[in-house]
């Protein structure tokens, strides 16, 4: 993973927390539904290739498969 990424969502969930106490709860559970979204696009940004190279070679490879 990146180190920029898990840092701002550290900030993230560390902002949240303090802004959320006290808040109703469907307040509460649309900023967990982003916490999810926002950890679920770090796991694929590690998973996936970034490189424009490695990316082209994984999809090539995918249609291969199909």
């Amino acid at each position: 993973m990146s180190r920029p990424l898990i840092s701002f969502l550290a900030a993230g969930v560390t902002g949240m927390v303090m802004a959320l106490t006290g808040a109703p709860w469907w307040l509460a559970a649309t900023a967990f539904g982003c916490l999810v979204l926002g950890l679920g696009v770090v796991a694929l940004q590690s998973v996936f290739p970034q490189e424009s190279a490695h990316r082209l070679a994984w999809w090539r490879d995918r249609r291969r498969h199909r």
